[in-house]
């Protein structure tokens, strides 16, 4: 197994020594999945019957892995007697039911080595510190995760994780962190109370945000409007990065903020169409992740359900490797209203850039066979912004009027924070 230093610079060389070190890696843990696995040794013990004949050109032939199998036979995919196993993570369940990720020793050293590559890539030194406003309970990875690769790094974490934003503040004032790791939409209501409380954060020691669980850019890579007020609110540059419980791999941009970076001897990164054939540079379509070097529960060809696209041309930051535009939204979550094909990001981009709307989510309902129908419930702190300002911006950015219902804010809070989720939760799919 890896030893987390031989390919730590694997992405700053040229292509061919990434594929030709990627196909070995590739061969590795067909080899590990289909010898350990029991899933995988049933279902490709009898189509893979020599692994040296795969490369990273002809992967694509390989079957994929759906989550629904996952679902269905959890422990079949399981590849190490229960005494390895060190930690059981739930996924979110987002979209459908939660399922357990195995974890040993060696793959929660691999987690932090991820993370600190990240990390590094975005400029963090073991002189940071660094505030983690993720939980680390409640059989979550996110928190760990941060947590294994700030201290891998060698810098100082502060684990506050889910606490209050006067304590989130009380926290900056004293610990003085150059870095918060955080949920875009919670920076930005963190960074609002500070003013509020007549504390700048723009003045504060924070120096880089670290966005993780919301897009932070569209898919021209242009930071959203949520991401432009971030900026100036902390006076700070954000960061995004895409990541998954199944995967345990982290894609964060580096100090150029222009995608993603894949760490090659870490993970296998494709996109693939309706059809599940694999798409070119900047197409957009369903992003598919093979996790390299995994013992505990290794994946092949693993579709995340998340919407995407791979941008081959190497960064001005040096790295050869691919890198992961923005996720556009979940393949399960594409709605058809009036037409036109769109996801939740979507709407979410449009009401964040109005500063009057201070809390929202939408509904969806089975409507004709051409369109779904769309519903948004929106709490706003100033009256100018009224039904009709809502309906012609949410018009602009969605080429489509969907039906707006004003709430109160205190309405809305209840039902998009719940003691059950780790993050806000927007979007209530009612579809048949």
């Amino acid at each position: 197994m890896n030893n987390f230093s031989k390919f730590k610079d694997l992405a700053f060389e040229p292509p061919g020594v990434i594929e030709e070190t990627q196909t070995k890696l590739i061969q590795k843990h067909l080899l590990y999945s289909l010898n350990n696995s029991p899933f995988y040794k049933k279902s490709l013990g009898n189509i893979i019957r020599d692994v040296s004949r795969i490369s990273l050109s002809n992967f694509k032939d390989v079957p994929l892995t759906k989550k629904t199998s996952i679902e269905a036979d959890n422990g079949g995919f399981c590849a190490v007697e229960a005494a390895r196993i060190v930690d059981i993570v739930l996924s979110s369940g987002t979209t459908g039911q939660p399922i357990k990720i195995f974890y040993t020793e060696h793959d929660l050293k691999r987690l932090a080595y991820n993370e600190e590559k990240s990390f590094r890539g975005c400029g963090l030194t073991k002189n940071d510190v660094v505030l983690l406003t993720c939980t680390m309970d409640r059989c979550f990875i996110a928190g760990l995760a941060y947590f294994l690769g700030v201290r891998r790094l060698g810098a100082s974490a502060i684990r506050n994780g889910h606490g209050s934003l006067d304590s989130h503040s009380e926290i900056i004032d004293m610990m003085k962190p150059t870095v918060i790791v955080g949920v875009p939409s919670f920076l930005k209501k963190l960074g609002t109370y500070m003013q509020t409380a007549k504390k700048n954060p723009s003045g504060s020691s924070v120096s880089k945000l670290i966005c993780i669980g919301e897009p932070l850019r569209n898919e021209k890579n242009m930071l959203l409007d949520i991401g432009i007020e971030l900026e100036a609110t902390w006076n700070a540059k954000a960061y995004s990065t895409y990541a998954s419980s199944e995967t345990i791999t982290t894609f964060c941009e580096c100090l150029e903020q222009c995608g993603g970076h894949l760490h090659p001897d870490l993970a296998i990164v494709e996109v693939i169409d309706e059809e599940e054939n694999v798409l070119g540079d900047r197409d957009i379509g369903q992003v598919v992740v093979t996790p390299l070097d995994i013992e505990g529960m290794p994946l092949i060809r693993y579709k995340t359900g998340d919407i995407s696209f791979l941008m081959n041309e190497p960064c001005r930051c040096g790295r050869n490797s691919k890198r992961l535009g923005p996720i556009l939204g979940r393949k399960k979550q594409m709605m058809k209203v009036k037409g036109t094909k769109l996801y939740p990001q979507a709407v979410y981009a449009a009401l964040d850039s109005l500063k009057a709307v201070q809390e929202y989510y939408i509904e969806v309902t089975s409507g004709t066979e051409l369109s779904d129908n769309l519903v948004v419930h929106v709490a706003v702190n100033d009256l100018s912004c009224d039904l009709e300002l809502l309906q012609d911006r949410l018009q602009t950015h969605l080429r489509v009027k969907p039906n707006v219902i004003l709430e109160r804010e205190d309405v809305i809070r209840k039902i998009v924070y719940t003691q059950e989720n780790r993050k806000p939760i927007r979007f209530f799919d009612r579809r048949k």
